[in-house]
């Protein structure tokens, strides 16, 4: 089968591709200013905002777990896995600093409000495992199809797709694995039974852990370059490193004014709501609705905060593209139609039974203090890892 993002390039005139990325961010300014006008619409503002941030970083800096997961296992390139590792250290002291400010004392039974912690359990294991299939398998988590989306990829409109079928496939499974085991799952908070100190020291001495044998393997630096300075932010990729600082910043600006960074909300509710107006879902999905994490909630407004913040992430990723002469749309192979669907199914399966997905379970997870953020990215590495490997030694996967 073919690589994913790969397939035959339709060509792009430059100077009306730089037009249309800065209409698409003077429409984007726009909808945020007239949504900041509403009446409550200061937070869907924000959402919008937060969301073209966070796809101009995804895209700049190429920020993909998958991909940098890959990277070392293929390449032994380490410096992706050091980016997200740094994504995560300056997500969990800015988290420390909001909770610590918002519930002075962590130890009663009350959880941080919208905190992406989850039970932790087989169920959850089982979903990582399946998450990371579904990377290995359609070539990048839910996210990275977002920004590449907005780069012409054409696997991304059939993972997506895949991911709303596998979310349809998670809610008609939920009620068995929710009675067999999440219903009796325990619910870690670290800064629970360690206070806040404490549980961030022991973030931070794990993440280094990680990134202890990663720095030993870093390769030479590549020659100094100078560089225009509008050239290295529009143009030139952004050091992983650096994208991981600002996803890190961004989540906790973006939890201190709206909600913890995720994907899957919008898609996973409106994939609850289709299915059930077909009668595809059973009528009541035993305790879905008292779960912290990426809520899947029905919607029944147009406009939601986490719609706005999908919608400005790709068309922030999109005109970033445009600018940087990377938005290459192709015609879809047949293979990356298989791949897409295939691994997206897997990603929507494994996000709606982790309740969440790489950003949300894994990313706003372990910000937050959350060992299920762990469980689950500990179980998607893994399962990356040895989808890969299998579809390598087939000559399936690349």
């Amino acid at each position: 089968m073919g690589a994913p993002g790969t397939g035959r390039a339709l060509p792009v005139r430059t100077v009306a591709a730089k037009a249309v990325a800065v209409a698409i961010a003077a429409g984007l300014a726009a909808a945020a200013w007239r949504l900041s006008g509403e009446p409550g619409g200061t937070r869907l503002a924000l959402s919008l905002v937060f969301g073209a941030v966070f796809g101009f970083v995804l895209q700049r800096s190429r920020f993909c777990f998958y991909c940098q997961w890959r990277d070392l296992l293929v390449a032994g390139d380490p410096r992706g896995m050091l980016g997200i590792l740094a994504a995560l250290a300056a997500g969990a002291a800015g988290y420390a600093v909001v909770l610590g400010a918002w519930m002075p004392d962590p130890s009663g039974t009350r959880l941080p409000p919208d905190a992406h912690i989850g039970p932790v359990g087989p169920v959850l294991a089982l979903a990582g495992l399946a998450f990371g299939a579904g990377m290995a398998i359609s070539g990048s988590c839910i996210s990275a199809h977002l920004y590449r989306l907005g780069e012409g990829s054409p696997t991304a409109p059939f993972a997506l797709i895949g991911t709303g079928l596998g979310f349809v496939l998670g809610f008609a499974s939920w009620n068995p694995l929710y009675l067999a085991s999440v219903s009796e799952a325990p619910v870690l908070w670290l800064p629970r039974h360690l206070g806040y100190g404490p549980s961030l020291a022991l973030s931070l001495a794990l993440l280094a852990a990680l990134a202890w044998p990663l720095l030993r393997r870093l390769p030479a630096p590549d020659a100094p370059v100078r560089r225009d300075p509008l050239h290295a932010v529009f143009v030139a990729r952004w050091p992983v490193w650096l994208g991981g600082l600002a996803v890190g910043a961004l989540g906790t600006l973006a939890y201190l004014r709206v909600g913890p960074l995720g994907v899957t909300a919008e898609i996973g509710g409106r994939s609850r709501q289709a299915a059930g107006a077909l009668g595809l879902l059973p009528d009541r999905l035993e305790g879905l609705d008292t779960f912290r994490g990426c809520a899947t909630a029905v919607r029944d407004a147009l406009l939601t905060p986490n719609g706005l913040f999908v919608g400005g992430l790709v068309l922030a990723a999109l005109a970033a593209a445009l600018v940087a002469g990377q938005f290459r749309p192709a015609l879809p192979r047949r293979g990356q139609v298989v791949r897409g669907l295939t691994g997206g199914v897997l990603l929507g399966w494994g996000a709606m039974t982790g309740l969440g997905c790489s950003v949300g379970t894994l990313l706003s997870g372990i910000m937050a203090g959350a060992v299920s953020g762990w469980v689950f990215g500990a179980t998607m590495f893994a399962g990356a890892a040895g989808t890969l490997w299998l579809g390598r030694r087939t000559g399936l996967l690349a």
